[in-house]
């Protein structure tokens, strides 16, 4: 049993699933649209949570700052990069949990992020129909990679930016197609993004399996 004390992790709403699908623009329609309180994993994860990453990293004896990034980026194959990514998704998941259950309101929560994964939610929530999976289609992920600057750039500091890019685009092909095999034995709604939906119908398609169109 997730210790949940006022209830709020039970009643949340859970956007998951790969990099570059549209999460974070969904949510934040959703949430003016109907007053939730959205909740940016990515933002909270790579921000709020660095303290207790370097806290973990001094307890176990390796460097505070975290890996070198040719270690992170470059010499793993995309492979490993992906298990070692699916390994650190609980605890990282566990930090996120911390941060939702000390939030009340009065209409539900609503948390994005790649990091929530299908198979951590589900064990937390009444109804798999609160979560849906975004999952990029690979002619989408081709044109977020060539359009936006975030998406295609390098890591910093890495002896080979052109492998390191390599690395990070298949390593996150690889965990959106884990966050899919989790739905489906998971029985959780998965959206593939092709790009012919504008983000608001991509908006209102979440708020109709969401059941929001009331909210």
């Amino acid at each position: 049993m997730v210790w949940d004390p006022f209830g709020t992790l039970a009643a949340t709403l859970w956007i998951t699933g790969s990099q570059w699908a549209g999460k974070s623009t969904v949510a934040r329609i959703l949430a003016r649209r109907h007053g939730l309180t959205a909740y940016h994993y990515d933002y909270h994860d790579a921000r709020g949570h660095e303290d207790r990453r370097i806290a973990d990293r001094v307890r176990r004896g390796v460097r505070p700052e975290g890996p070198a990034p040719d270690a992170m980026w470059v010499d793993p194959s995309p492979e490993e990069m992906a298990a070692t990514t699916l390994a650190g998704f609980p605890q990282r998941f566990s930090w996120a949990l911390d941060d939702l259950r000390g939030l009340v309101s009065g209409r539900p929560l609503l948390a994005e992020g790649w990091g929530l994964r299908p198979e951590l939610v589900a064990p937390i929530v009444r109804s798999t129909m609160q979560v849906v999976v975004m999952v990029p289609t690979e002619e989408f992920r081709r044109r977020q990679l060539a359009t936006l600057d975030r998406a295609a750039a390098p890591p910093d500091g890495v002896r080979d930016p052109e492998r390191a890019r390599r690395n990070r685009v298949e390593r996150d092909r690889l965990v959106a197609a884990d966050a899919v095999r989790s739905a489906a034995a998971l029985g959780i709604r998965v959206i593939e993004v092709d790009g012919s939906v504008p983000a608001e119908g991509l908006a209102d398609l979440v708020a109709d399996h969401f059941e929001l169109r009331g909210v």
